[in-house]
């Protein structure tokens, strides 16, 4: 207490542990992995109350089990000492198995004392427990509904590597190869998701199961020096046959005696991060030599007991909930990109890590606290924010990945159990963070008492149109990461992550967050083909820097947040701020400006896309034949001519194009719906379109008058037709009209002047 009145809270120790010297490294430094555990559980201030009630008693015990604690008093806070969203849902269906009592995860946040809960409890109706059957044996068996997706786009995307799971460990100390595969032979007859194989019967992909004996698995090795190694696991990590099991590869490199590399590769149809953790901790006691016991069920039967719920009652709620949240128009994120979207997604990419140092991740974890909700959505909050500022759109999908083992029976299965959550806001500049916050828990809370029903479901129900360039229903995903992974600890070997790179970039952007000691660390994996790299590293600067302000000022609105670096204000303020009235004359209109320049650098590059590029004259002759043909088709000033174009050098000339007509163009992203396409062009009022021939179909029942930008037509003509135009229009004329994304109704149209 004495501390508490000196110091800010993150700075006042948990702990004390009395040591009679300091353990150092043989550089003189203090040995961290060498200090002992400290004793008892995570020192939350709250004296100790032991349970009183046989109810507190079996929840203590619950909750001992879920948090891996030692003690847990019934006034201590669940979140407080070691809980998250991930655990949450752990204890939610331990209570269940344990006290056939249903809990809603809300009510874990809502009463997250071991002491609130059993009040709760005491109040509730016994729902029977009922456990997962296990399933007549068969030839086929159905697959789960995210196996099912898997199969699917796995059959379009070939022999791509987009959904291999393959990880690398340094492993130090005198390794024994025999027991390595041993130990992988026996996981393989322990979990027949390991020996299980996929093929398509009537349209429909099922699983089948092979005999252990039958599983042609043999551990690869190879001896290698550390230049080639990066080599051999290029070589290692390649396509499945979903047809012939196991979807599973284990090699080992040998870099010297007691030094190698332990290569583990799985398609995700057959695993997830979490059996990823069950996978790790099973080796490491079977290398030990432990028997372990039997399973109760296997995957085949959790697919055999989802599918047959699918269409039951409480499926059909879960599903109504999700149909609700995307009723109307679905928002696509308009983020700018250094290149403009392929046809077909890429899954090449890199990473940006970063970091926010103890005090200000301390601030976010006690914000998150303070407002009754996690790390996790304040964390999703802030990125959604990040994502607003950028994109200035009010209706924004992010995707998080969530465990989708809501059944107690599920804890030690290995098999493609994870399930996606579509979380859908509405971030606004007039919001403030601490109201913002309080939507986005509503938000998660919503989701996550629906989390059973399939991301897979979702999007066929939904009829969402199938588009080989983005993935469906979001472009992002943000991930914190708390699974439970076991540690591989076995005498006389460490192992350590041997940083590879493979894995496939599946979004456009990936946030992933892990608590590290005292710190927040961040990874932001981004699509090579739409970012370069030192943009996302700006981007990352702007998400640290807006978790300062958020944890300095939770009760800003969101357009106060700042999120700009000190060395962009001083640019911003020293450098683009020059603006005197000779450079930028407020009388003239835009494209005046660009014909002076025309005349000064006539053969500079202007534009430059992809391998084509204009210079200042040919955009200029360009733009004046355009206006030419706009005026002869009785384009005047402040008239709205519609803009149905991807990004192109053909934009910019028809932008200049309109300008220089003495019309406003109005732009619109063929990326967008067909209804919002429509509806911009009717309310508008625009009876003119410039497009491209490939987009005429996305504007099939505009009424008015219609002109494709590709079309050599419209560039021929006598030399003077070249020539710029009489003006028509002032700086006082519009330049251009916007549509906002429209999320509290309709869009709406914003006119903005050329000066």
């Amino acid at each position: 207490s004495a501390l508490s009145a000196e110091l800010p809270n993150y700075m006042v120790p948990s702990y004390f542990v009395q040591l009679e010297q300091m353990p150092l490294t043989p550089n003189g430094k203090i040995d961290r992995k060498a200090l002992p555990a400290p004793e008892g559980s995570v020192q939350t201030g709250v004296a100790y109350v032991a349970p009183r009630t046989w109810v507190e008693a079996k929840l203590v015990q619950i909750w001992q089990e879920v948090l891996g604690a030692a003690h847990v008093g019934v006034k201590e806070n669940f979140f407080d000492i070691g809980g998250h969203s991930l655990r949450a849902t752990t204890l939610a269906s331990k209570i269940h198995k344990e006290l056939d009592k249903q809990v809603p995860l809300r009510s874990i946040f809502e009463y997250p004392t071991v002491e609130q809960m059993a009040r709760v409890l005491e109040e509730m109706e016994q729902v029977a427990y009922a456990s997962i059957p296990v399933t007549e044996e068969s030839e086929y068996y159905p697959a789960s509904s995210a196996q099912k997706r898997l199969y699917v786009l796995n059959q379009l995307e070939g022999e791509a590597l987009s959904y291999n799971m393959p990880s690398v460990l340094t492993v130090e100390g005198p390794l024994d190869r025999g027991r390595v595969e041993e130990a992988f032979r026996r996981l393989i007859a322990r979990h027949e998701t390991l020996r299980t194989g996929f093929r398509l019967i009537d349209g429909e992909p099922v699983q089948r199961v092979v005999a252990a004996e039958e599983v042609a698995f043999r551990l690869e090795v190879a001896q290698a020096d550390e230049q080639e190694a990066e080599a051999h696991i290029r070589r290692f990590v390649r396509p499945f046959d979903l047809e012939q099991p196991p979807l599973l590869r284990v090699g080992l490199i040998e870099l010297g005696p007691d030094r190698h590399l332990l290569m583990l590769d799985m398609h995700h149809i057959i695993s997830d991060g979490v059996s990823m953790g069950v996978l790790t901790d099973e080796f490491v006691r079977l290398y030990g030599g432990e028997e372990l016991p039997p399973l109760r069920i296997q995957y085949k039967d959790y697919a055999a007991w989802q599918q047959a719920d699918v269409h039951g009652e409480w499926m059909k709620r879960q599903e109504a909930y999700w149909m609700d949240v995307f009723r109307g128009e679905i928002p696509v994120l308009d983020m700018p990109t250094d290149y403009p979207r392929p046809a077909v997604r890429s899954f090449e990419g890199d990473t940006v890590t970063f970091a926010v140092g103890q005090a200000g991740s301390e601030k976010l974890r006690q914000l998150g606290a303070q407002t009754g909700s996690t790390l996790y959505m304040v964390l999703l909050a802030a990125y959604m924010t990040l994502l607003h500022k950028y994109s200035g759109q009010e209706d924004i999908v992010v995707g998080t990945p969530i465990a989708g083992r809501p059944h107690a029976d599920l804890e030690p299965v290995i098999g493609m159990f994870v399930n996606t959550l579509a979380l859908r806001s509405y971030p606004a500049g007039e919001k403030t963070f601490l109201g913002y916050l309080q939507e986005i828990k509503e938000h998660a809370l919503k989701a996550y008492e629906h989390q059973d029903y399939p991301f897979e479901e979702l999007v066929e129900k939904l009829n969402v149109k199938r588009d080989m360039s983005r993935s469906p229903l979001f472009d992002t995903m943000f991930v914190l990461q708390n699974t439970e992974e076991g540690e591989l600890g076995i005498e006389g070997l460490t192992f350590k992550p041997y940083p590879s790179g493979h894995d496939a970039v599946k979004f456009d952007l990936t946030l992933n967050a892990a608590e590290a000691e005292d710190e927040l660390q961040f990874s932001l994996r981004y699509a090579g083909a739409l970012y370069k790299r030192e943009t996302v590293e700006r981007m990352a600067g702007h998400f640290v820097r807006l978790l300062e302000a958020i944890a300095d000022s939770p009760q800003a609105k969101l357009a106060e947040l700042e999120m700009i670096t000190p060395e962009e204000a001083a640019q911003l303020q020293s450098e683009f701020n020059d603006t005197a009235d000779e450079r930028y004359p407020q009388n003239k209109t835009l494209y005046e400006v660009f014909e002076e320049q025309a005349e000064r650098t006539p053969d500079r590059a202007a534009v430059v896309f992809g391998d084509g590029q204009l210079t200042y004259r040919e955009l200029n002759e360009r733009a004046n034949r355009v206006a030419r043909v706009l005026r002869a088709h009785g384009v005047a000033a402040d008239q709205p001519v519609a803009m149905l174009v991807e990004r192109s050098l053909e934009m910019i000339v028809g932008m200049l194009a309109v300008l220089k007509a003495g019309g406003a163009y109005v732009p619109i992203d063929p990326q967008h719906p067909e209804d919002r396409i429509r509806f911009v062009l009717e309310d508008s009022g625009a009876k003119l379109l410039l497009t491209q021939s490939w987009q005429q179909a996305k504007a099939v029942e505009f009424q008015g008058e219609v002109l494709c930008l590709d079309e050599a037509w419209l560039y021929e003509g006598p030399a003077e037709e070249g020539a710029n135009l009489e003006p028509v229009s002032t700086a006082d004329n519009l330049a251009y009209l916007i549509y906002t994304s429209g999320t509290t109704g309709r869009p709406k149209g914003v006119m903005i002047e050329q000066r």
